[in-house]
């Protein structure tokens, strides 16, 4: 799948998908919208020092970088597994500038995308990172998750990863009281995780988006 690299408002990369017409992140601010929605919608809504979160999305690694940050910035052991159905290039990663932003060295973060597939690495004393190439729609784990990331492409651009099946086996493999986060608040969306036995919260989303949806295992 093409992708090409484009900056957004809040100085952050991003890449474009001309296939799909689709953008990765928000082109308000990719570090924003990761930091509104997944840092502190959902990591920092959990109460706990010991965290196993899934990422429907793995893409740039953004999230799971800000979340290694955050481990070792407030002493959370994370371990970290990160789908994926189209893996990046490391001629495409090694460009994007997250590191800088974020003031931190591009060791971890290009180490992330250096490791390989299918197996765990510590990549830190305090995060974890296993990636998986797989098509969610024929995944199956049984893992539990206290945390979802769930960053797939749109529901108009990829509407067959919104469906019942998929917000079920979200909801199966999360823990009680775990959480799912995610930047779509469409109706049809929340209604689907709710019936797969999750509490919903229409909560505010970030730059340029009214609402995102966060997901409370019952």
């Amino acid at each position: 799948m093409e992708v090409k690299p484009i900056q957004t408002e809040d100085g952050s990369h991003s890449l474009y998908v001309p296939e799909l017409d689709e953008h990765y992140h928000s082109t308000k601010g990719a570090v924003q919208e990761s930091k509104h929605i997944f840092i502190d919608a959902g990591l920092h809504y959990l109460n706990l020092d010991t965290i196993r979160i899934l990422e429907i999305g793995f893409g740039t690694g953004l999230n799971a970088f800000y979340t290694l940050l955050e481990s070792q910035n407030r002493q959370l052991n994370i371990s970290y597994t990160g789908l994926e159905k189209y893996p990046l290039k490391t001629e495409i990663t090694s460009q994007l500038n997250y590191p800088e932003l974020l003031n931190h060295s591009r060791l971890h973060f290009d180490v992330m995308h250096q490791t390989k597939w299918e197996e765990e690495v510590n990549i830190t004393d305090t995060f974890s990172l296993k990636k998986i190439e797989a098509d969610l729609a024929s995944w199956s784990t049984n893992e539990m998750f206290d945390l979802i990331y769930f960053d797939a492409f749109g529901p108009d651009k990829q509407p067959e990863m919104w469906t019942s099946p998929i917000f079920h086996l979200m909801g199966k493999c999360l823990n009680s009281g775990g959480v799912l986060v995610t930047y779509s608040a469409k109706g049809d969306v929340r209604r689907g995780f709710k019936a797969a036995g999750m509490e919903i919260q229409k909560i505010p989303g970030p730059p340029g988006k009214k609402h995102m949806t966060r997901a409370i295992k019952i």
